[in-house]
């Protein structure tokens, strides 16, 4: 099949490198913010337009999945015919399915979103789905005893663990309130007995399995902008139920159970 699209490997090594300094940049700003991207309870004004939070997150998080399939469908793909890469393409796009066309349309209410950070998550989706596709699809090269490899099975059994936490953490919180009810209320069960960003957690510990499986600088990358983006989320939640709830649970952390 002729190469309609061209991957250059140069050009993903650019991409990685602007992620990690990207992830660089959004931990070093988290420094001098104290309510975090204006979405959900941070919503604050003087940031313009917003957008429905069912609507943003189906778009912003659409283009991990288009991206890649477009990219299988219309590029020669030297890699996708081996077990590795298809599993760790498999376990990105399902993400992702989950997160664009079911999550959405689970939420309930749920307050808008700012322009300005709908258009950074859309820009960082389309250019980390293009990433991530091209590496696994075009030059990540796992050799013939990947199948030896304990790391690998040991980052699968972490991804899917932080895919359960994830999807558990949210039902959590959608169902904090009884119909009807308004307010926001103590998320208690799974991993919210230990920690205030169990939802957070769960992301940052899939990521984590699938670099630690996957072994390319540009996974890596993708961990660390994703830790760097959605850690500091989990300390100012937790700072918020501190500030708001006098019966908070004194025993428990922000994002590591007993440690921090």
């Amino acid at each position: 099949m002729e190469n309609y699209i061209r991957v250059d490997k140069d050009t993903l090594d650019t991409i990685t490198y602007a992620i990690l300094g990207f992830a660089g940049f959004v931990a070093i700003s988290q420094l001098f913010l104290t309510t975090g991207a204006s979405y959900g309870r941070y919503i604050r004004e003087g940031y313009g337009c917003y957008i429905n939070s069912r609507l943003a997150w189906f778009v912003w998080e659409l283009p991990s999945i288009t991206i890649p399939i477009v990219l299988l469908a219309f590029t020669t793909s030297p890699r996708i015919g081996e077990s590795p890469n298809q599993i760790l393409f498999g376990c990105f796009v399902l993400h992702y399915i989950h997160r664009s066309l079911i999550y959405p349309f689970l939420i309930r209410g749920g307050k808008p979103v700012s322009l300005v950070t709908f258009v950074f998550a859309v820009l960082f989706c389309i250019f980390n789905g293009y990433l991530q596709a091209a590496y696994l699809l075009h030059h990540a090269d796992f050799g013939d005893d990947w199948h030896r490899d304990p790391l690998f099975y040991i980052g699968l059994l972490i991804f899917f663990s932080g895919l359960i936490i994830n999807i558990h953490s949210d039902h959590t919180l959608r169902t904090l309130r009884k119909p009807g009810e308004t307010g926001y209320k103590i998320p208690r069960g799974g991993l919210f007995t230990y920690v205030s960003g169990a939802n957070f957690l769960g992301e940052i510990t899939e990521w984590f399995g699938f670099a630690l499986a996957n072994g390319t600088l540009s996974s890596v990358a993708f961990f660390f902008s994703t830790t760097a983006s959605i850690a500091p989320r989990a300390f100012q939640h937790h700072r918020w139920y501190i500030e708001k709830f006098d019966d908070y649970p004194k025993d428990r952390k922000a994002l590591i159970p007993l440690v921090i």
